[in-house]
């Protein structure tokens, strides 16, 4: 009998998934991770981990399968945390969810599973995996295109997928519900958590001023008709200029005009509409710009602002990773194929160019808010061959 340790969260899915593989015949260990500690950062009443910790016992309980609590905050704060931390100081944008999967989920976890001597370990996520016919693993889309999760999971590598179930790939959210109501699961009519990885909802200015000290600033706002717009839209989305659609728009103070102050460049992202306090303009404002240098915001009105929209992005060449072995480095200049810069993005059609300095993404659309510190993931059909953060 195969032995599998799933990563009970306290959720709905995780449960099922629990419960479809004792029902598959696995030997079935729950697992819950603690990789959390400070509730002063998470908003009250949001998926605190002591309750989530609570629900995974009694499905382990419901289930009659064992039940372990794993530490992990060292290693979350190491991995996550810091990293978080890095990337906003230096007016990036992380996503500290995808790191998770790699780092913890599929790393420290993962590692702890197989010291228990487990074949596998499995998640809730809503995506899919298969074997090629050389033996070599890939990752699917799940089939609820409303929650496929394949995006999070964009920096597993072979070995990690080789170890991975996900049971709940395969069906709807609806499914999952209706399999948790029908066998009285406790979990089953639970909210879906938000909120960072393992942490919940939080205050992301109040998280982050941890370590980054608020520092007053000016939010300047840059009207459509600069000079670098026009110069930028009469270049044609073609190849020969992918290097130059790609490069970010450069501002100075001069360029606009003060419409507001901020408590520190580091808190803001690019495309980022809530929390500007910007009053008194005819339109919305977005984040278009940020200078860390100089601890400026520069924002446009509309989501339509030239300044928020682009053709291309750029990929460092030590960035890019791939998780099938179908494709590599040396085979993908030219390939057309889909791609998401966000969670929850529809795929967008492009094709990857390759270039000394990087990789280059060029879109058939214009994109809003290509921000860096993110990950672009790349899809074959329904396959995420790669992936890699975006650098401009």
């Amino acid at each position: 009998m195969k032995r599998v340790v799933v990563g009970l969260s306290g959720g709905v899915d995780s449960s099922v998934t629990a419960l479809l593989l004792k029902q598959q015949g696995y030997e079935v260990i729950g697992m819950f991770m603690k990789n959390w500690h400070d509730e002063s950062v998470t908003l009250s009443d949001d998926c605190p981990w002591i309750d989530d910790s609570n629900d995974a016992l009694l499905i382990a309980q419901q289930l009659d399968i064992p039940f372990q609590v794993i530490d992990l905050s060292k290693e979350y704060k190491e991995r996550i945390v810091d990293y978080m931390f890095d990337e906003y100081k230096n007016g990036r944008t992380p996503n500290p969810d995808v790191l998770c999967n790699r780092e913890i989920k599929f790393d420290v976890f993962l590692k702890a599973a197989l010291e228990l001597n487990a074949d596998y370990v499995a998640t809730g996520h809503y995506c899919r995996k298969i074997e090629h016919e050389d033996g070599s693993f890939g990752l699917l889309t799940g089939l609820d295109p409303n929650k496929d999760q394949s995006y999070f999971l964009c920096q597993l590598n072979q070995e990690q997928l080789s170890k991975a179930l996900f049971p709940i790939g395969e069906l709807q959210k609806e499914e999952v519900r209706r399999i948790a109501l029908e066998n009285e699961l406790v979990t089953a009519e639970k909210k879906d958590s938000q909120g960072l990885c393992f942490v919940g909802k939080i205050s992301l200015p109040i998280f982050l001023q941890q370590k980054l000290e608020p520092i007053k600033g000016d939010i300047v706002e840059v009207p459509e008709d600069l000079e670098q717009y026009k110069t930028y839209q009469d270049l044609d989305p073609i190849e020969d200029n992918v290097v130059a659609l790609a490069k970010p728009f450069a501002y100075t103070e001069d360029m606009g005009i003060v419409v507001a102050k901020h408590q520190g460049a580091h808190y803001y992202t690019i495309g980022q509409r809530r929390g500007l306090h910007i009053g008194g303009r005819p339109f919305p404002s977005f984040v278009i710009g940020l200078d860390i240098p100089t601890n400026t915001v520069y924002s446009g009105m509309t989501d339509k602002h030239p300044g928020l929209n682009r053709w291309a992005l750029k990929i460092e060449l030590k960035d890019i990773h791939f998780i099938s072995n179908q494709f590599n480095i040396n085979n993908v200049n030219k390939l057309s194929l889909s791609v998401r810069i966000r969670y929850r993005q529809s795929y967008q059609q492009g094709t990857l160019f390759l270039k000394e300095d990087g990789l280059y993404v060029l879109f058939a659309e214009i994109q809003r808010g290509i921000t860096p510190g993110q990950f672009a993931a790349f899809y074959v059909d329904d396959e995420l061959i790669a992936s890699g953060v975006i650098n401009q």
